[in-house]
């Protein structure tokens, strides 16, 4: 294990790079409030003003994503080259309003480990040889070979507390700063959206400067009708450096509360004046629809067979990774102090670990990370009594949600599961944290990493406490000293994992927005505990 000074850099990417004129092309114009039509636009023909994106991609598949603004059949075209000198069509559904005119199609049998470029081109339903301008992307499939290595950036928390596009800062400037470093892919921890945060066309500082935001009718208020939840998701769009980054770069995305509202859980009725529809099942219904118009999620977008539409999945990323993407809000049980010493539904529910159990006994990826929008022993509260996340401050034996995490802990250790690795966001500050059971109250576990990063674009907020249950040790944090800090006033986060193909050993590093690598830790493969 090795930790790096702040400040050093990574190595550069190990694959081909976007040329500038390919990024170019995704990144279209933001106009006040609104998408500025393309120049080339034709009258009466389908036009993609919102980008492309792709997700899920694995060694031999993916999804792209694509929005239309008006009904419209979707293709696309894959080809091993810029010039699209050979293509392989694959073809979309035909997008209308009951998706807000978004499509995602399906791309199957891919070459594994090579780059591969795609356009989508929209055409009139009524008459196919009418199609708009395509728009032009591209991706990484994942290796099928080990020595090949992978590297991805995560993060979470976008345009919250307030703190949207500000044009007079570049917008999600962030965004482009993580295209730069062109990962295999971006896994997003929860919190993309902030559907009930309302966006203000300007906030002053404590300093007197003026910080200004992009706005749009559905930002004005809360989210609770399934057009404000699309519009929600739309708003992110509108940074030219949201678009450019997903042109480029596949996400992993997950969601977490405010994709519907602050600190929610299943059967909460809300005591909230800015709410008229007061169940929250019924918001989460709605916004569960927007999230898989707008996000590439395969199991989103599973068809027949009696499939749930659900969050958590396994996102295998080649022999070297798999990406267990887990879902700590639909199933959880009530908020509550967190004290109970029986507790089957935690914060998983009792099917959604049964599944976790099941596929990390089966991952033979020699890395195993646990993507979580929640992190396991830093204490979230729910108000003055009580908790949001798992930990509860007390640091005795587990209660409440602890004890569906350390019978999860105890099935690792006991499988003799390697690799296993913690990422998580939510708390809107970085830090790294190492549980060990000889610093703990539970003893059974084997020892493992937990790191956060985020926001990517929101407020920052102070470190918070940490819960003795599992041992945690912070290692490293960096985080603002007062609480909803603006991302004029302190650096946003991300993290990079990167898997070295002929050692297997994976290197997190934390980092700040700006080019500045804050912490790093070299993690040994092969291992039960590190």
């Amino acid at each position: 294990m090795s930790q790096s000074a702040p400040g050093s850099s990574p190595s550069p990417a190990r694959r081909s790079v976007l040329r500038g004129s390919l990024a170019a092309s995704a990144a279209l114009t933001l106009g006040g409030a609104g998408l500025a039509a393309p120049a080339f636009a034709l009258s009466g023909r389908p036009r993609a003003a919102w980008g492309v994106q792709t997700g899920d991609v694995t060694a031999s598949s993916g999804l792209v994503w694509v929005r239309s603004d008006r009904p419209a059949r979707m293709l696309v075209e894959t080809s091993a080259s810029e010039s699209f000198r050979r293509v392989r069509r694959h073809h979309g559904p035909l997008i209308g309003a009951g998706t807000d005119f978004t499509g995602t199609a399906s791309l199957r049998g891919l070459p594994a480990g090579e780059q591969i470029h795609y356009r989508v081109t929209l055409a009139d339903p009524d008459d196919p040889r009418r199609t708009g301008e395509p728009v032009v992307g591209t991706f990484r499939t994942a290796p099928d070979r080990r020595r090949d290595g992978v590297r991805f950036l995560w993060s979470g928390d976008v345009a919250g507390q307030g703190w949207g596009i500000n044009p007079d800062i570049g917008g999600l400037r962030a965004y482009e700063e993580m295209r730069g470093l062109d990962p295999d892919f971006f896994l997003c921890s929860g919190d993309s959206v902030y559907a009930d945060g309302v966006i203000q066309p300007s906030v002053t500082l404590p300093d007197g400067r003026i910080w200004r935001n992009v706005t749009t009718p559905e930002k004005s208020k809360v989210a609770e009708t399934l057009d404000e939840y699309r519009g929600n998701f739309r708003y992110n769009l509108l940074d030219h450096n949201v678009r450019a980054f997903n042109a480029q770069v596949p996400s992993v995305v997950q969601w977490d509360d405010h994709e519907v509202r602050n600190n929610w859980y299943p059967g909460q009725i809300l005591d909230d004046a800015r709410y008229t529809e007061k169940d929250v099942d019924v918001l989460a219904a709605r916004a569960l629809r927007a999230f898989g118009e707008y996000t590439p999620v395969s199991t989103l977008h599973a068809r027949g067979g009696g499939r749930e539409r659900r969050m958590h999945r396994v996102v295998r990323y080649g022999p070297l990774l798999d990406v267990f993407v887990l879902d700590m809000r639909s199933y959880r049980n009530a908020n509550s102090p967190g004290r109970q010493g029986d507790d089957t539904t935690g914060i998983l529910g009792a099917d959604q670990l049964a599944w976790l159990k099941r596929e990390l006994a089966a991952s033979t990826a020699v890395w195993k990370v646990l993507a979580a929008d929640m992190p396991l022993g830093l204490v979230v509260p729910d108000g003055a009594a009580n908790i949001e996340a798992i930990a509860q401050g007390d640091p005795g034996a587990p209660l409440g949600r602890e004890l569906q995490i350390a019978e999860l802990l105890r099935f690792v250790k006991h499988r003799r599961i390697t690799g296993t690795l913690w990422l998580t966001a939510d708390v809107h500050h970085t830090s790294a944290q190492h549980y060990a059971p000889e610093r703990a109250a539970f003893k059974d576990f084997a020892p493992f990493w937990e790191f956060v990063s985020g926001p990517l674009a929101a407020g920052g907020f102070p470190a918070s406490a940490l819960d003795a249950t599992f041992g945690p040790e912070r290692v490293f944090v960096r985080a603002p000293e007062r609480g909803n800090v603006s991302p004029m006033e302190s650096p946003q986060y991300f993290g990079e994992v990167d898997i070295d193909g002929h050692s297997g050993e994976l290197t997190v590093r934390l980092r700040a927005e700006g080019g500045t690598v804050l912490f790093s830790k070299v993690l040994r493969p092969g291992r039960v505990g590190q």
